[in-house]
């Protein structure tokens, strides 16, 4: 429950008359609507208002809720005068009087921002019929409806297009329990509310809307016990969007801590007989040596050695640190007959976030293999530019048509000719410390920086065993589900 629906919950007890207990003492509303009704009578009388047109009746089936005995179901121009500002627009000045609209009124405020002006004279005439004072409710009839004000006037201003809630006599009815009132069936107004485009609600509906009056006692009592529980509900309110906010970062931040786990050693055992990390760098360069040799691949530049400022975090005696450029290949070319059909993949069909998937559009070779990047089944990809960089738009290619793809220039592409778990490395892509390792080495303008080829080559991975690789995205791919339910 938000905010506003336990607010409108409280409010809802209110008007009901389960918010506050009922005083045999406060007598009932049929004997306040006698006082309202003589009240009326003596203002109609000296020409203060004017006599409305007489109410239909109440029938059973509009009641929406049972009430007290001791209140009154009344319609609302039976308790207030209901009338409604200027529909007409009088010629706007520069220096004048301000004339509220229904836009203006925001949040219980009338807000003057913007607000146009008109002459004193023609504010004057308005005023005659639609003069508004302190203690007023003004209510917007057009567009937003509702947004009601209690009128506590810091100048003079005229209204349109609104309506106006006047009480006959103060001494006889709380506007401020009117006010919440408003405030919770402003929703079941607009539901009501005619008009296409713009809708409306006309002075008929208002003035016959049903109202349920406590005797005025208790009117009062109920506005100082909203009064007293409201600051509650905006104490509640700033919890709830803290939690809200926490829940919607939730997933992601295990998400992320999930495969800062993984990468540092900690998600799952390591067992003596997965042998060491050594080993597996071993063959794998025994392996990158035979496909020199065999001209396969390219012999690279020797790599620097790693030294300890570069080591981000510990990780366990059998793992070893090394570069990417010491396991894979990094930016390799096909060689691939130009009439074979395989993957062609923009950046828009690699998913984003904490997945490895991608769609893929057929095309020939030919018509791909000049301007754009590289790769093939096995290959993890990677988006080199921000945003798609930070929005972990990469995947492990699998599936592609005669396992072979192309795509947009804008990928880095790590390709491994050696026994090793490439999903392992597809979800350390992923791992917070290497995406804020390798924004804070992007280079290029704003919103055109990318990982520099460099940077990549020469970034320093860590290197579990191969079984405990296999064992660690088993257990990855296990949790990261759940993440998602989260917050359901």
């Amino acid at each position: 429950m938000n905010a506003q629906d336990l607010k409108n919950s409280i409010l809802q007890l209110a008007i009901q008359g389960k918010l506050v207990e009922q005083r045999e003492e406060e007598g009932t509303s049929k004997e306040l609507l006698k006082k309202i009704a003589a009240a009326k009578k003596q203002l109609i009388k000296e020409g203060k208002i004017k006599k409305q047109k007489a109410l239909p009746e109440i029938k059973d089936d509009e009641i929406p809720f049972d009430i007290p005995e001791s209140w009154e179901w009344v319609r609302l121009s039976e308790i207030i005068d209901v009338r409604d500002g200027t529909h007409d627009t009088p010629k706007y000045v520069t220096n004048g009087v301000p004339l509220v609209t229904s836009k203006n009124l925001k949040q219980g405020e009338i807000d003057f921002d913007n607000v146009k002006l008109i002459s004193v004279e023609d504010s004057e005439k308005i005023n005659m019929r639609s003069g508004v004072d302190d203690g007023d409710i003004l209510f917007a009839m057009i567009g937003s409806i509702g947004n009601p004000v209690l009128v506590n006037k810091t100048r003079d201003f005229s209204i349109k297009n609104m309506a106006l809630f006047k009480p006959i006599k103060n001494t006889l009815f709380n506007m401020e329990y009117l006010l919440n009132y408003l405030q919770l069936e402003q929703e079941s107004m607009k539901r009501k509310a005619a008009g296409g485009v713009q809708s409306f609600v006309s002075l008929t509906f208002l003035r016959q809307y049903l109202v349920s009056l406590p005797p005025l006692e208790e009117q009062k009592r109920i506005v100082a016990k909203l009064e007293e529980l409201m600051p509650y509900v905006d104490k509640y309110d700033v919890a709830y969007s803290e939690v809200e906010e926490l829940n919607k970062k939730f997933p992601e931040d295990m998400q992320k801590s999930i495969l800062q786990n993984a990468i540092q050693g900690k998600l799952v055992e390591q067992r003596k007989e997965d042998g060491t990390a050594e080993d597996l760098y071993k063959q794998i360069q025994e392996e990158k040596k035979k496909l020199i040799k065999e001209g396969k691949i390219k012999k690279q530049k020797a790599l620097p050695e790693i030294t300890e400022d570069e080591i981000p975090f510990d990780i366990p005696a059998n793992w070893k640190w090394v570069r990417f450029a010491d396991i894979f290949e990094i930016n390799p070319r096909n060689n691939v007959s130009d009439e074979i059909g395989v993957s062609f993949i923009p950046m828009a069909l690699i998913e984003d976030g904490y997945v490895s998937q991608f769609t893929y559009e057929v095309k020939a070779w030919g018509n791909v293999k000049k301007g754009y990047t590289h790769f093939q089944d096995g290959d993890i990809v990677m988006a080199k530019i921000t945003p798609c960089f930070q929005n972990l738009k990469s995947a492990l290619m699998i599936n592609l048509e005669n396992g072979v793809g192309a795509g947009t220039t804008e990928l880095h592409v790590l390709r491994s000719h050696s026994n090793i778990c490439r999903k392992f490395f597809m979800w350390f892509i992923k791992s917070p410390n290497f995406v804020s390792t390798c924004v804070k080495n992007m280079t290029g303008t704003a919103g055109q920086k990318r990982v520099p080829t460099d940077v990549l080559k020469n970034y320093v991975v860590p290197l579990p065993p191969l079984a405990e690789q296999k064992r660690i995205v088993e257990k990855i791919e296990e949790l990261l589900p759940y993440t998602k339910q989260l917050v359901k």
